[in-house]
């Protein structure tokens, strides 16, 4: 009953996350003051959204050890960020976020990508309109990660983790683009949002505005670099991991 609670739990807070995204696609505005206004709102859900998330945890059997591991993984990712935090394209702070999701679970994976982009935006001096959305983004991420499969092929589970870490850095690269393409294309051109219009023409405009400025070259960057450093780094980290899964005595429940 518990990990059912905590699978909708998880489930809630991704859906809630995608809608926060993607509302271009869903709430009909005329004017830039019901914009915002929409915006304002959603980033008021995050707390929520985030709540939910922390609801999984509490309807297991979460020991101080599991609580150790996640923070000591966030603090660790917070200052591996500061290597690439996005500078033309490079992430550092993706394959991390994976590794641990992966190991530990979707709901671990959503507060880890979360709090990581958190707390290196405190330490960076980041904070923006743009952080809750990079923090919503990073959680999906950590999620997504949380439900790929295990398998005992060594070459197959770093294929596995590889093609997620292309994937997700390219969704992520579009959702953190969609949340203000409204502004950022302005009105009246081919590529710009077009209040009322249905979901299937705006999201045909938004995908040529993803085109036309480069958004994908940029998220190829992302992708690089997360791949090449789940390459280098994902059998020792797992182990290591792993290893402090069984000490911890938690693993991966989601």
């Amino acid at each position: 009953m518990n990990l059912l609670i905590a699978r909708i739990s998880v489930s809630i807070a991704g859906l809630a996350s995608l809608l926060i995204f993607t509302w271009p696609l869903f709430i009909t505005v005329e004017e830039q003051n019901e914009a915002l206004l929409a915006q304002t709102v959603f980033i008021i859900l995050m707390p929520l959204v985030l709540i939910l998330v922390l609801i999984e945890f509490a309807t297991g059997d979460i020991s101080s050890k599991h609580l150790a591991l996640l923070g000591v993984l966030i603090a660790l990712n917070s200052v591996i960020r500061l290597l690439g935090a996005g500078t033309a394209g490079i992430e550092t702070a993706f394959f991390l976020i994976i590794l641990g999701a992966f190991v530990f679970g979707s709901g671990f994976g959503f507060i880890l990508g979360a709090s990581s982009i958190l707390v290196s935006a405190l330490i960076t001096g980041g904070i923006g309109p743009w952080l809750p959305f990079q923090m919503m983004g990073a959680a999906l991420v950590g999620l997504g990660a949380g439900l790929i499969p295990q398998t005992k092929t060594a070459w197959l589970q770093k294929l596995l983790l590889i093609t997620y870490a292309i994937f997700s850095s390219f969704t992520y690269g579009a959702l953190m683009t969609m949340w203000n393409w409204p502004y950022l294309a302005g009105t009246g051109t081919q590529l710009s949002y077009v209040a009322g219009d249905n979901i299937t023409a705006n999201l045909s405009r938004f995908i040529q505005y993803e085109v036309v400025t480069g958004g994908l070259v940029w998220d190829l960057g992302r992708a690089i670099t997360t791949s090449v450093l789940l390459l280098l780094t994902g059998s020792a980290l797992i182990a290591t991991l792993k290893r402090a899964a069984t000490r911890a005595g938690v693993g991966r429940e989601l």
